[in-house]
């Protein structure tokens, strides 16, 4: 992002349709068709899990736009039929479908595109280099941020970070779960998924951990690195502004709203 842009900070779960939110999080007697709506009045982001599972209507692209507010960021998965693939150099066509199925319906209110890989997924440098290419850097004339969520071991490794970096792209930092964490910056902006929330938790997690994963919000959008967290690179100084997504998933998933809207109110 340029120097002098103001970085933002969005925070917020993974999908809004979800039957035991109904009474917890949503309030008694609210809709089905109103969830989006309330969700987004509480919350700044949410992560879509659907695209990654199939083809969403352009119709409903538009109408999720339609019912967020002005300032609210949709962050989309990237379908499992691009990266659960034995080349992924190969996936050039499906890229292209999923970026020309609605997708582009959410105009400025479309976030970074999270691309999951599975925890089989071994890094081969030359084909995740071609799977980079492929991403496009924008579509209709907006810019596309992307992000990669490795989930094997043979990632933490140099080459692996430098290559994202070469490319711009961000690597998904894994928090509070069993999958490797690779904190390393490398792109304009940083991609966190949270995912340990816990039932004896009223907000999922404790007020220090609330306190902790905001200030690192802060840190990161600052510019700098948060302490705590695993670096395949040491860094040096100050990244520069950077635009923050973090989401609340897994865990204790009653629990998730709670907790990402006590990190929105801790940075208030």
């Amino acid at each position: 992002m340029p120097q002098d842009a103001k970085p933002k900070i969005h925070i917020g779960i993974g999908g809004w349709t979800y039957e035991p939110w109904r009474g917890t999080f949503y309030p008694e007697g609210l809709t089905q068709k109103r969830e989006l709506e309330y969700a987004s009045s509480k919350l700044t982001s949410i992560e879509i899990n659907g695209t990654y599972y199939g083809s969403q209507k352009p119709e409903s692209f538009a109408k999720w736009h339609a019912e967020t507010p002005d300032d609210f960021v949709f962050a989309l998965k990237g379908p499992r039929f691009t990266t659960n693939r034995r080349v992924l150099s190969e996936a050039g066509e499906s890229i292209e479908r999923f970026f020309s199925s609605g997708v582009m319906e959410l105009k400025d209110k479309l976030g970074p595109i999270n691309w999951q890989f599975m925890p089989t997924k071994k890094f081969d440098p030359q084909d995740f280099e071609g799977f980079l290419k492929l991403l496009p850097k924008s579509v209709e004339g907006r810019t596309i941020r992307h992000a990669v969520e490795v989930r094997h071991d043979s990632f933490r490794t140099p080459d692996f970070i430098a290559l994202a970096r070469d490319h711009g792209v961000a690597i998904v930092v894994a928090a509070d779960s069993e999958h490797p964490q690779i904190a390393d910056i490398t792109a304009p902006f940083v991609y966190a998924r949270l995912m340990g929330t816990s039932e004896s938790e009223e907000t999922g997690y404790s007020k220090k951990a609330i306190a902790l994963w905001a200030e690192r919000a802060q840190v990161w959008a600052a510019g700098g690195v948060p302490d705590g967290l695993e670096i395949v690179t040491p860094h040096k100084g100050k990244t520069g502004p950077h635009d923050v997504f973090m989401y609340v998933i897994s865990g204790f998933k009653v629990r998730n709203p709670a907790a990402a809207i006590a990190m929105i109110d801790k940075l208030k």
